[in-house]
């Protein structure tokens, strides 16, 4: 059964309101957006893509003083870009502050944010009391849907409504440049080239990884890695080996008489992917030296939670 395919900006706001998925479409390509500041909401994205690894979202807004709400800065190069091509194909990198889930931007502590062109979803986000996290409208690893057959194709009944805008303009993503760091640095290359970047802003960094593909800092073996140790096993045979050692524990569902975090008592994968960053970041507070880890069921959403253990394990020993 495919999803409905409308063009009714109030109907689109309808679902997501009620913490729903809708395909929307922007001058690059069509997005799965759901609401931003929800991760209840924003789990489904990955589950609906089989995302294998929970890689940083793009923020969608719609007025420049949603910035402040969602960056605690946001430099004159940074303003002086957004002034001249939102709303347009580039995202830029913000410091985040604490209302944009971990879940958003991959435990980093920064967020991508842009305006998308497209009038369609322009009116969309004026409807709408909170801004989208969108990536691509497409299972992950097919190709970018730039209509919105396309998405009813690729998702199926995935997306409560397809909110269609007829062909993508521009067909690529959106340059990405982080203005976290100085100078500032493209990571992607996209829909906006560097020779207008070069008009407005003149040092900034390319990466060198950078191209069509996404080239965002979640993609990284090594991407947010506890300050402890991890170690990655058989939960019980863990505990056994390491009893003598100052140890805490991440579990899927089960508890232990020792200071640890339990992802979903129910077993649970969405609450799990909910629950994963948030879990790590308490780990990292608790005073133990090593964080012995289990992984979770290796299907659906759980594919995206161990990719997400095992780079936190970064350098662990896997037993």
């Amino acid at each position: 059964m495919k999803a409905i395919i409308g063009t009714d900006p109030e109907e689109a706001a309808y679902h997501l309101q009620r913490g729903g998925l809708v395909a929307i479409p922007t001058e690059t390509v069509y997005g799965l957006a759901a609401n931003a500041l929800d991760p209840s909401a924003v789990v489904k994205i990955f589950e609906a893509k089989h995302r294998p690894g929970f890689d940083p979202l793009i923020v969608h807004i719609d007025r420049f003083e949603q910035i402040a709400e969602l960056a605690t800065q946001f430099p004159a190069e940074a303003m002086k870009l957004t002034e001249y091509y939102w709303p347009g194909p580039l995202t830029i990198i913000l410091p985040k502050r604490p209302i944009v889930p971990d879940l958003v931007t991959s435990g980093l502590q920064t967020v991508g944010i842009r305006m998308p062109a497209h009038p369609m979803t322009q009116e969309l986000l004026s409807l709408l009391r909170f801004p989208l996290a969108a990536p691509s409208a497409n299972p992950f690893g097919y190709v970018s849907p730039t209509t919105a057959e396309h998405v009813a194709d690729q998702l199926g009944d995935k997306v409560d409504y397809i909110l269609d805008g007829g062909p993508c303009q521009v067909g690529v993503e959106s340059t990405i440049i982080s203005f976290a760091d100085s100078p500032p640095k493209v990571l992607r290359l996209g829909g906006l080239e560097l020779s207008q970047i070069r008009k407005l802003i003149k040092e900034f960094e390319v990466s060198q990884h950078s191209s069509d593909n996404p080239v965002a800092p979640g993609m990284l073996s090594a991407h947010y890695s506890p300050k402890k140790k991890v170690i990655i096993g058989n939960l019980p045979k863990l505990v056994k080996t390491y009893s003598d050692e100052n140890i805490c524990y991440l579990s899927f569902q089960d508890e232990y008489d020792f200071p640890g975090q339990v992802l979903s008592r129910k077993g649970d994968l969405q609450e799990a992917a909910h629950n994963l960053f948030a879990a790590l970041r308490k780990l990292d507070e608790e005073k133990c030296e090593i964080i012995l880890a289990e992984l979770v069921p290796e299907r659906g959403l759980g594919r995206a939670i161990n990719d997400r253990i095992r780079r936190a394990a970064k350098g662990s020993i896997n037993r």
